[in-house]
């Protein structure tokens, strides 16, 4: 592909993610990569890596283009970002060449809607806090809450771009093994830092292409997600309940943790996900898995109350400890998402201690680094339980390792620990 074609492509996803509001940003590119099977390799990563150089800016490029008073189309978003980043309006007029690849030129309105960018830089003195920390302006106190003067390191972190990476599937293999057989198709891949389950891979490449990947070595799974999957303390013979099982990356590491052995129950109120996870299950060897839909005035919770050694609550939260892969969710983020999303978290954690046993252990998880979802949560549902209480994750860390965090929770950052933004709790049952 020319530059100039490169950049039209780019200004297609950049409008395919503005028109998609719940979809996140790196579903809808791999959608439109695969739609596109022409654009090859080299320009993949280049139109990707120009969309996402928007989308990490984009509150402040929209900045920039409202003093203006102009309407932030995807054109003018990709043009700004350039003009932003050194380039002129010479260059710009040749990136925008029109005919039957490129993007049509600038029309007179989008130049003068771009005059005065030329020898600008991104962040400017005059911008507002939240504007220059790509963020909204109602989670800035909030967010202030949870890292005090780390604040802008943190969300500088949550810039960045995130790594690859995998989970060694234990079943078929040893992380020793699948390295080897990564290394044998060209892609490099290290060991993970904190999960003795994690390969990483620095640069984003087509895993899903490998023979490791489709005979089910290995599975594309944040370490981060790892670690709270590891928390539950899944055991063979065990009966463990993945509430949120979703497309089943959690409930694959489950099933390894209990080597196949015992009852998994992976429940979800989409019957769509549930049959996505149906094709990882049979690549990754996984036979203990029974899944079940949850539907309104369903018993199946009912009658089997009391009857797990396990479960886990990975909740549906506002997923902002995953702003690397979807920068485009920082400015969206409204206060009604996370109105709406503290009732259901509620709900689960209580539909989750029903079904624990005496004795049991639940993992309370979210994606999340606010902490009205996190501990907040947990503290609501400790003073409404009282027959449960909170092990503190020196007691509960499942390796040899020295835990990655002080205090009771896994509270995880990409500054920090290189992982998505993680919270857990693991809370018992002792009446």
């Amino acid at each position: 592909m020319t530059p100039a074609a490169r950049l039209a492509a780019a200004i297609e996803l950049l409008d395919a993610i503005g028109s998609a509001h719940r979809k996140p940003a790196d579903a809808i590119a791999n959608d439109f990569f695969r739609s596109r099977r022409f654009i090859g390799s080299g320009d993949r990563r280049a139109v990707a890596d120009r969309v996402w150089r928007v989308l990490r800016a984009h509150r402040r490029l929209r900045w920039w283009l409202a003093r203006r008073e102009s309407v932030a189309s995807a054109r003018l978003l990709a043009a700004a970002s350039l003009l932003l980043e050194g380039w002129t309006m010479a260059g710009l007029a040749q990136a925008f060449t029109g005919g039957a690849f490129g993007a049509a030129p600038l029309s007179g309105s989008e130049r003068a809607a771009l005059a005065g960018l030329e020898g600008q830089r991104l962040d400017s003195p005059d911008m507002p806090e939240a504007v220059r920390l790509e963020i909204a302006d109602w989670l800035l106190e909030p967010l202030r809450a949870r890292f005090g003067a780390a604040l802008e390191d943190e969300l500088a972190a949550l810039a960045e771009t995130a790594p690859l990476d995998l989970r060694v599937n234990l079943l078929k293999t040893s992380r020793e093994s699948a390295a080897a057989a990564l290394a044998g198709e060209g892609i490099e891949a290290t060991p993970t830092p904190l999960s003795p389950w994690g390969l990483r891979v620095a640069t984003r490449q087509a895993v899903t292409g490998t023979a490791a990947f489709q005979s089910g070595l290995v599975e594309i799974q944040d370490e981060g997600s790892q670690l709270v999957a590891a928390l539950l303390g899944a055991r063979p013979e065990m009966r463990v309940a993945d509430l949120c099982a979703g497309a089943g990356g959690k409930t694959l590491a489950l099933a390894m943790q209990m080597d196949n052995r015992g009852h998994l129950a992976a429940c979800d109120v989409s019957a769509q996900r549930l049959a996505g996870a149906v094709r990882r299950l049979h690549r990754a060897g996984v036979h203990n898995v029974a899944q079940h839909l949850l539907v309104a005035g369903d018993k199946w919770a009912k009658r089997r109350a009391g009857g797990f050694d396990r479960v886990l609550v990975d909740a549906p939260c506002t997923g902002s400890g995953t702003w690397r892969r979807n920068p485009y969710a920082r400015p969206r983020l409204t206060p009604r998402d996370l109105a709406e999303l503290l009732p259901k978290q509620t709900l689960l954690l209580g539909q989750a201690a029903r079904l624990l046993r005496v004795g049991g252990q639940m993992v309370y998880a979210t994606c999340s680094l606010l902490p009205d979802e996190n501990e907040a949560q947990i503290a609501a549902f400790l003073a409404q339980h009282p027959g449960f209480s909170l092990r503190p994750l020196s007691e509960v860390w499942p390796f040899e390792s020295v835990p990655p965090c002080v205090g009771p929770y896994l509270s995880l950052t990409p500054r920090a620990h290189s992982t998505d933004g993680f919270f857990a709790a693991v809370l018992k049952r002792d009446a």
